[in-house]
């Protein structure tokens, strides 16, 4: 059930799968993100946020200088790494574990990877940017695939979704990148309805079960909300951690969380019970 796979970078820093559920940090380097944006976008700020996250727990930190929250504008690929070149590394220098970079713009990517970023998660799963996969291929970065549509009319949602993760890995494979440097993420809160990013949450197995280890990524998002009456964003982590055990008893690798502490004691037990250590 569980995918064995070890990275190791350059600069020693290391990854290594099935042990335990990993964690990756969220650290939004923006001023309008839907849950912390302004919080964070200073190189102070965003450092202190980093050793705090290692602190509690995270394994990964994922910097990201763009919302991808509705009706956000997004930047242009300039903009964008004016936004990045504060941040990524005092960011790099802080963290003692792989920084990956969110962003769709392989102009981006690169620039994070010549700064020595470790791993590319990309919201747009190698379809926005034609010269994405061909900026992982050269760095040999792990990139993570994440499932995204400007469209939510679906047939059956994870056969849509499937083949959106194969267009993208053959591209992918084509460049040069290889299996071994793919993940997938469903991609909860994007190109979906409340109502289907349900669907998704509850059929996690279906994407579980390829080869592939798989990211999710619920925290704060708006059905979590939803489910809980309506809280705001600053109010749903106890409702992200459900959701975060949910893809844990099906199989996922990594969740992506705002709050690292509460997660790491929440899988703690949740890998103990599933894995019986």
């Amino acid at each position: 059930m569980f995918k064995r796979r070890n990275y190791t970078w350059n600069d020693g820093k290391n990854l290594s799968l099935c042990d335990r559920t990993l964690i990756m940090g969220i650290l939004n380097g923006t001023p309008d993100s839907f849950s912390d944006g302004g919080q964070f976008n200073t190189p102070e700020t965003a450092t202190a946020h980093v050793k705090q996250m290692i602190e509690d727990g995270a394994d990964i930190i994922d910097l990201g200088v763009e919302s991808t929250r509705p009706g956000s504008t997004p930047l242009t690929t300039d903009e964008e790494i004016e936004r990045l070149s504060l941040l990524i590394e005092p960011v790099l220098k802080a963290s003692t574990v792989p920084v990956s970079i969110d962003t769709y713009h392989a102009k981006t990517a690169e620039y994070a990877f010549s700064k020595g970023a470790h791993i590319l998660n990309d919201v747009w799963g190698l379809h926005y940017d034609p010269d994405m996969a061909a900026v992982v291929a050269k760095y040999k970065v792990p990139v993570i695939i994440m499932h995204n549509s400007n469209d939510t009319n679906y047939g059956d949602i994870i056969e849509d979704m499937k083949a959106f993760f194969f267009c993208a890995i053959d591209k992918a494979l084509k460049e040069g990148v290889t299996p071994q440097q793919i993940w997938l993420d469903p991609g909860i809160g994007f190109g979906k309805t409340e109502e289907q990013n349900i669907e998704v949450m509850q059929r996690l197995g279906e994407l579980t079960a390829y080869e592939y280890p798989v990211l999710l990524a619920p925290s704060r998002k708006r059905f979590i909300g939803s489910m809980l009456g309506g809280l705001p964003p600053e109010d749903r982590d106890e409702g992200t951690v459900a959701a975060c055990i949910t893809g844990v008893f099906q199989g996922v690798d990594m969740v992506r969380v705002h709050n690292v502490k509460m997660h790491k004691r929440a899988l703690a037990v949740a890998d103990g019970l599933l894995r019986g250590e």
